[in-house]
């Protein structure tokens, strides 16, 4: 029989269990220890998690750890392995920042750890199967250790079908836990060790905005900064809405406070995240602050970078763009999605644009920034995608001159619309559009890489390269890898790099100058 001891839906939920009358009330003796052998299995509901209401979203400043958990940690490790995107990677970083304000320790192996958790990425097909060989592996690490705890977090564990493929299958794992409760990691990790029974802790519904968790961040010199959460949008190929909830802003105050924290601590670039950054503001009791209003916000504090990501072409407005366009430290960068060249397809993707619609905000963009790099994602074999409609994302992308692609062959996700179509372009077919389309992406990846030949650029270096401890590699203002030799002492300084060899990725160079002061601008 598979173990297992709850899943609760929303907080709502789980503050009302705590009133059930117990089961064994004439027991008033010796402490009551039936709560952990109760089993009571509520699925995540992908239909509940659709839901947007018109709740108020809570702010709560008053994150701790509560003093029945002082210590717990004491003499253990943990390890965390991330998959997916920047919004995990900073979900790791709290998710560290808690377990060493338990006292536990990081451990950068499996075999030294107390406590694993799998952070998960549901976006496509192939990050599932790679959590699941992993768990695979692990089983027998639980047989020769069997105190050790394994669980699974993020976005994978919001989905139903996850879930009881965990249940049914990987009895290894001990705990489940989703993306609206990283707060209650402490919580878990108690009933975990107290339980005999996998412990199941889901929200499909979204919580409050928490502030003021602990992270642990990765480097000193680059940061993310969780601007809002959840997406609205609902694209019919995606499952993150339904994963990470309804879009909810953080208040500016606090967010501007993170971040004149982190240039405090010396910190030299930020990125704003957000599954759909630029609509920021929109939930807010004043919906006409919005990202370009912080953006203008943020560039005046004295850090020397600031990037956003992932933006929606529907919300990129023009108040943003002229915004972007006073520079300073706001970079000329922009990951821009379109995922289609074909409005047809675009419309059966829910994309809210048309090709045309896209098209016009890019020659805005220009306009206000001459000199910007532009990137973006593109699926490729979506339903019903026809030769004729491809061509239309491949011409797409010449006119537009994208500098980098992020591309994939589409999978579909149990739950969303687009699962139910019928998935009629054979795999040969897409196989073939997607090497088609890679081809085309680097042909304009090199030949934006030579026109940096012979100029001279600015590189924030984060440190050696590599692949060469010998050498030191950093980033551009538009996200190209420089690559060069010099002291190690000017890692986290900016610096001018006079380019002298290009690649398809990656620009090679000599050192020029060290900059001091807020001298920025130079690309």
């Amino acid at each position: 029989m598979t173990r297992q001891r709850s899943v609760l839906v929303n907080e709502e939920q789980r503050l009302n269990s705590s009133q059930v009358k117990e089961i064994n009330p004439q027991n008033k003796e010796g402490k009551d220890y039936s709560q952990y052998f109760q089993s009571v299995y509520v699925p995540p509901n992908l239909k509940e998690a659709k839901k947007r209401g018109k709740e108020q979203v809570e702010y709560q400043h008053d994150f701790g750890i509560e003093s029945e958990f002082a210590n717990m940690g004491i003499g253990r490790k943990f390890y965390i392995r991330t998959y997916g995107c920047q919004m995990n990677e900073h979900d790791t970083e709290v998710m560290a920042g808690i377990f060493m304000g338990l006292g536990y320790e990081p451990t950068n192996t499996v075999e030294d750890a107390n406590v694993v958790l799998l952070n998960t990425c549901a976006i496509r097909e192939n990050a599932e199967n790679k959590v699941f060989g992993e768990l695979g592996h692990l089983k027998l690490l639980k047989r020769n250790n069997p105190d050790v705890l394994i669980g699974v977090c993020g976005c994978m564990s919001q989905e139903e079908s996850v879930v009881n493929k965990i249940l049914k299958t990987y009895d290894q794992v001990d705990m489940i836990f989703g993306t609206h409760n990283i707060h209650r990691l402490p919580n878990i990790l108690h009933e975990a060790y107290l339980s005999k029974e996998m412990v199941i802790e889901v929200w499909s519904k979204e919580g409050d905005v928490i502030e003021n968790l602990p992270k642990v961040r990765r480097g000193e010199i680059k940061a993310w900064v969780n601007i809002m959460y959840g997406c609205d949008k609902f694209c019919t190929y995606c499952i993150v809405p339904y994963t990470r909830g309804k879009e909810r802003s953080r208040r500016p105050q606090d967010i501007i406070q993170e971040v004149r924290h982190l240039a405090a601590q010396g910190y030299k670039e930020i990125t704003l995240l957000g599954q759909n950054v630029n609509a920021y503001g929109k939930d807010l009791d004043d919906s006409s602050y919005r990202l370009g209003n912080l953006m203008d916000d943020l560039r005046l504090i004295d850090i020397e970078r600031i990037r956003f990501t992932t933006s929606h072409p529907r919300d990129f407005d023009d108040h943003l763009i002229s915004v972007l366009a006073k520079r300073g430290n706001l970079v000329e960068h922009v990951h821009l999605p379109v995922q289609s060249g074909s409005t047809s397809m675009l419309k059966l993707m829910a994309r809210k644009y048309s090709r045309e619609q896209y098209l016009e905000l890019v020659q805005k963009i220009k306009y206000a920034i001459p000199n910007v790099a532009l990137t973006t994602d593109i699926i490729v074999g979506f339903p019903n995608e026809t030769e004729e409609q491809f061509e239309e994302t491949m011409s797409l992308y010449r006119e537009v001159g994208f500098e980098m692609a992020y591309t994939y062959i589409y999978s579909p996700r149990d739950g969303t619309p687009a699962a139910k179509m019928e998935d009629n372009v054979p795999m040969e077919v897409k196989k073939d559009r997607l090497q088609r389309l890679n081809n085309l992406v680097n042909q304009f990846a090199l030949e934006a890489m030579e026109r940096y030949n012979g100029e001279v650029v600015e590189v924030l270096v984060e440190g050696e390269s590599k692949k060469n401890p010998d050498v030191l590699a950093g980033y551009t203002r538009t996200s190209k890898l420089v690559n060069f030799v010099g002291p190690k002492d000017i890692i986290g300084k900016r610096v001018l790099i006079k380019i002298n060899q290009t690649k398809t990725w990656s620009l090679y160079g000599e050192l020029i100058e060290v900059l001091s002061g807020q001298e920025v601008g130079v690309l």
